[in-house]
Formats: structure tokens, sequence, C-alpha cells
């Protein structure tokens, strides 16, 4: 007999000063609606709070909301801390206002895919699904 084998852990989160989370818990549902298992940390989280919460989930995956302006500082952040933990399995993904040379700098420094408004649903979901579980 085969064994199922268990759904990705996902971590959602807004971090900054941003406030705006309509879009982040749209794609919150969506993971959720598509077999995953999804933890929502809420607004106004630190880096060092993702980083923690994600570790203490054993979540395969971070996904950001970062719609501020502070992305380049917030997901280096993030890359850092995931790095300093021995926790760069943990693949980060997000989403937000982000011009075309810093998608550029941050998918070269490790982000694995960054969406902007206007993104289909569909598309974030089969991204995340392609994700390979950590561990």
């Amino acid at each position: 007999m085969a064994v199922a084998s268990a759904p990705l852990r996902i971590l959602i989160g807004k971090v900054g000063l941003d406030g705006h989370d309509r879009g982040v818990k749209l794609i919150a549902r969506a993971l959720r609606d598509a077999g995953m298992e999804v933890v929502y940390t809420g607004l106004h989280q630190t880096p060092e709070q993702v980083v923690n919460t994600a570790i203490q989930e054993n979540v395969d995956a971070i996904g950001l909301s970062i719609l501020s302006g502070a992305h380049k500082t917030l997901f280096r952040r993030v890359l850092e801390l995931l790095n300093e933990q021995d926790a760069e399995d943990i693949a980060l993904f997000g989403g937000g206002i982000i011009p075309d040379e810093d998608v550029a700098a941050l998918t070269a420094d490790g982000v694995k895919a960054l969406f902007r408004p206007g993104a289909p649903v569909q598309e974030i979901v089969t991204f995340v699904k392609g994700l390979k579980p950590h561990g």
C-alpha cells in the first residue's frame, strides 16, 4: 500500500509596516484550497519573527507579501536569517510592487519567485505545488 505524501506546509506573511493584507489572504486561501497546509503570521511581522515561526512550524516555504517598497531589504534579511539558522532549504517566494531590476537581483540572491500585482492566483498555486518539501 502506498503512503500518501504529507501536504506542503507554507508560511504566508506580511513583513514590515505594510498593512495591506487582502491579497495575501487571497493567496493563503488559494493555497489551502489546493491542498496545502498554510500558516498565516498576520501583519507587521519582523524577518526574525517570520523565520523563527517558519522553523518552529517546519514549513517547506515562506511566501511574503511586501507592498511597502522595502522589498530588497526585507527579502534579503529573511534569506540571511534562513542561512544563519541552517534553514536555507526553506524556499522563499513572494509578491508585491517590485521593479524589474529588483526582481532580477532578488532572484539572483535566492528568492525562488516574485509575483507582482495582477499575477494570476493559479500561477502562484502552480509554482508552490512545484516546490520540493524541505528536509
